[in-house]
This record gives structure tokens, C-alpha cells and sequence, in this order.
């Protein structure tokens, strides 16, 4: 029998355990992603919601009232660290967390359901970066002040198979972290120190920019503060700026920006969405960092005690 209702459906999905099962072999990852999977759902039957199904390294759930089902979006985040923390002895790869939530009508069907919410935060999930956690502006609407300020405002989002753009929302999750660390590690645990500056380089060009003259444009337009004359990058493609204590990355592009840490093998892919930057790394434009020829920005952040002192941009 079919039922329709309004309700916030949550989409949380686990990234980081394909390595996981090349480095600790079969037995050992998949008894972490069932630890996981099993969190979740607690998690989500703890703040009133229903596990609607799980699929592979994530599940789907839904949740009669939007602030229920934030909360438990910051519980998983939250939850998935202090699992991590118990198994650091097993030498885990690094396990990081997508959600996405939509609020709206859907139509449940023994125990399935279907509708609009269920395939923009389907959609919006391709969007979320590593521990991010998006929303629809819907969503937010009903939330209480001290819980919508804790997200920012990231861009309108053209999802695949959707006419109607949606309004995307980010939760700050350096609003709870503080909480987090010191319920893991005490009171005592050392804060990190805030970057201080970031070295970019583009087509042999290096400059060091601070938290005074962001943001920082890429793009095709002659305007943009680093121009790079590529079809395959947009004309204001991606910008960086300073939020919450960090420089953020965020993707305004028609092909994407795609990031690499490091020596890692894996890629972060930002469409329309953000992720911080941290250590070092190559941000591609238009094409993944793998392919020849790709228009690539190198960057660095900087703590300027530890390097030699050069001109500020």
C-alpha cells in the first residue's frame, strides 16, 4: 500500500574503505565497514529515524523532522572518529564520511521509498566532499537558529536528471569539533596551529597569499587573479578563501575541479562543491589530475615559521 509523507531523508555513504581492503585484506575490512554500517544505523534509530536500506558502505534513512535527522548526521561524524580511534591499531587507511539530506514528499512502498527528496539527496551525496555533510535550503527552513547557523551557504546545484536547480547548504564542522577532540583525547590535546599562508604556483608563477588578500580566483576570465587559458576551464572556474581558520576550495565550474594530497593515490572531485586545503597537493582544472596535459595549480599551506621568509602577494 502506498503512503505518502513528508519527511528528511538522510544519504550517508563511507569512502576510504577500498583501500582499506588492499591494505588489511578481506576479513579485517569488511568486520570495520560492518562496524560502521552497524553506527550508522544505531545512530539513526537513536534520534527517532528509520533505515530504510543499507547499500554497501552507507544507508539510506529517513526522519520525520529535519533537526532529528542534523543531529544525527553530526552523531555518525562524530561517532565515525571515535571508531577510528579504537582501531588505530590496526593501521586503518584514513575513513571519511559523505551525507546528504533533503527535506520534502515521498511516497513509501513496503518498505521502500521514492520521490523527489529521495533523488536530490541521492544526487547531492556525488556533490559531498570528504566529512562533508549537505543540505537543501528546504531542509534548513525548519531547522532552529543555533542549528541553521551552523551551516554556510554554498551554491544553487544543477543535479543530474533534475530541472529545477537546488539551493545547497554545508554543515560547519568546525562548530562541533572542538567537542569531538576533546571528548577523544581530554582537555589537554593540543590545538593545531592555524595556516598562516598558501603558496600557490601556475605556469611557473609563485606567490604566497594570506587570509588578508583572498579570495583567490582561477579561472579563464582575464579577471580572474590567476588566468589560465585552457577550453577546458571555466571562466571564473574556482575560488579560494579564508573560512573558519582554514583556506577553503570551491568549484564553480562546468568540468569540475579535482584535487590531490600529497603523494595519495586517491582524488577528491569537487562539482560545485568545497574542500579545505591542507599540507600540499595539485588542484586540476577541468580534468582529473591523472590525465596529460591537465591545467594544474600546485599549492602549499604554510605555517611561516617553519619556512623561509618570501614577499607576500
Amino acid at each position: 500500500m502506498k503512503q505518502n509523507v513528508t519527511c528528511t531523508v538522510l544519504f550517508a555513504d563511507l569512502r576510504g574503505s577500498t583501500s582499506m581492503y588492499e591494505s588489511l585484506g578481506n576479513a579485517a575490512a569488511a568486520t570495520i565497514v560492518t562496524q560502521s554500517v552497524a553506527m550508522m544505523s544505531k545512530v539513526v534509530e537513536k534520534n527517532g529515524g528509520a533505515v530504510i536500506k543499507t547499500l554497501g558502505d552507507g544507508l539510506m534513512a529517513v526522519f520525520i523532522h529535519p533537526t532529528r535527522a542534523i543531529i544525527a548526521a553530526q552523531e555518525v561524524q562524530e561517532e565515525l572518529e571515535r571508531l577510528k580511534a579504537r582501531n588505530a591499531q590496526n593501521n586503518i587507511p584514513n575513513l571519511r564520511m559523505q551525507q546528504a539530506l533533503a527535506h520534502g514528499e515521498v511516497i513509501q512502498v513496503a518498505g521502500d521509498c521514492f520521490g523527489d527528496a529521495v533523488n536530490v539527496a541521492a544526487r547531492l551525496l556525488d556533490h559531498a566532499g570528504d566529512n562533508e555533510t549537505l543540505a537543501t535550503a528546504q531542509t534548513l527552513r525548519m531547522l532552529p537558529t543555533e542549528l541553521a547557523s551552523q551551516f554556510r551557504r554554498l551554491d544553487v546545484f544543477h543535479l543530474r536528471g533534475r530541472l529545477e536547480p537546488v539551493e545547497v547548504w554545508r554543515l560547519d564542522n568546525h562548530a562541533s569539533g572542538d567537542s569531538v577532540m576533546a571528548t577523544m583525547f581530554g582537555d589537554t590535546a593540543p590545538v593545531a596551529p592555524v595556516p598562516e599562508g598558501l603558496r600557490l604556483s601556475v605556469e611557473g608563477i609563485s606567490r604566497i597569499h594570506t587570509a588578508r588578500n583572498l579570495p583567490v580566483v582561477l579561472g579563464r576570465s582575464h579577471e580572474a587573479t590567476y588566468c589560465i587559458d585552457d577550453s577546458r576551464v571555466s571562466r571564473i572556474h574556482a575560488r579560494i578563501e579564508w573560512h573558519s581558520g582554514n583556506f577553503q576550495l570551491t568549484d564553480f565550474s562546468s568540468n569540475g575541479t579535482f584535487v590531490r594530497f600529497g603523494r595519495q593515490a586517491e582524488v577528491v572531485t569537487l562539482r560545485r562543491a568545497s574542500c579545505t586545503l591542507h599540507g600540499r597537493g595539485v588542484i586540476s582544472l577541468g580534468l582529473n589530475t591523472s590525465q596529460a596535459q591537465t591545467p594544474m595549480v600546485s599549492f602549499e599551506v604554510l605555517r611561516f615559521a617553519e619556512t623561509d621568509p618570501q614577499p607576500l602577494d
